[in-house]
């Protein structure tokens, strides 16, 4: 099941320095410029790093968001608050995307 745009936008409306970038019909959830996670499936999923896993804990459900990706923490997105604390922690925490030639 695709996410629409509506609802992507929904999900990181009131954010800071949060973007979307559309990919297979979902989307590539980007703060600071640094990929953090994705939205898919109408749910926000976010990288597993020590910063993620300090924030959330090591037992918070993760679940895979599409065939061949990784195991993603899924957060709640109705807390914007701590959403963004924890997109901020993890952009913060991964190194910088590197230049294209």
């Amino acid at each position: 099941m695709a996410t629409t745009k509506e609802t992507a936008l929904a999900l990181i409306e009131g954010l800071r320095e949060v973007r979307l970038y559309p990919m297979m019909g979902e989307y590539v959830l980007y703060c600071r410029e640094k990929a953090v996670g994705c939205i898919c499936d109408d749910k926000v999923f976010v990288k597993i790093t020590p910063a993620s896993c300090a924030k959330l804990g090591d037992n918070a459900p993760r679940e895979i968001p599409y065939a061949g990706a990784q195991p993603r923490f899924v957060v709640n997105a109705d807390d914007k608050a701590a959403l963004q604390e924890l997109l901020f922690a993890v952009a913060d925490a991964l190194s910088a995307p590197k230049k294209k030639k």
